[in-house]
């Protein structure tokens, strides 16, 4: 009897350890877009110019072929990507105005972690954009509810 007792405790605190990860990893409610028809999730994971750019491009084209409230849109930054959303981006215009026409622009917190860790000074970025816990996380978040991930 008190060997299966010791058993169940010791499943039971497994399971909780085992669940703890999820509990602190909390994800972004998803975009209130109900009639949206289309979801699309842009990766953003380095810091080529270029490809902001074409993220950027990808966007504002998927609002012009769709109209805004017919598609949600949502761009995730992490690693040397989040340079996009940083406060002195050269395309801090462009950000805030597709963020302005519904597109969400989402930041990853351990990435913000890591710079301020290893440099000693937290960067900037931009309060319009979106703190996230893990960027990746939430790319599978976005995927896991019907979103298609795209990373251009």
């Amino acid at each position: 009897m008190m060997r299966s007792q010791v058993f169940r405790a010791m499943l039971l605190a497994l399971l909780v350890w085992a669940a703890a990860p999820l509990a602190f990893a909390q994800q972004v409610p998803l975009q209130d877009k109900p009639f949206a028809e289309h979801k699309i999730v842009l990766q953003l994971s380095d810091s080529d110019a270029r490809k902001q750019a074409l993220v950027l491009s990808v966007a504002n084209n998927l609002l012009k072929a769709y109209d805004p409230d017919k598609i949600a849109v949502e761009v995730v930054a992490f690693g040397p990507g989040i340079d996009l959303l940083l406060s002195g981006s050269e395309r801090r215009k462009q950000v805030e105005s597709l963020i302005a026409q519904g597109v969400r622009f989402d930041i990853c917190l351990y990435t913000v972690d890591t710079i301020e860790r290893e440099t000693g000074k937290r960067p900037e970025f931009i309060p319009a954009a979106t703190p996230v816990q893990v960027g990746v996380g939430q790319i599978l978040f976005l995927a896991e509810n019907g979103y298609v991930v795209v990373r251009p």
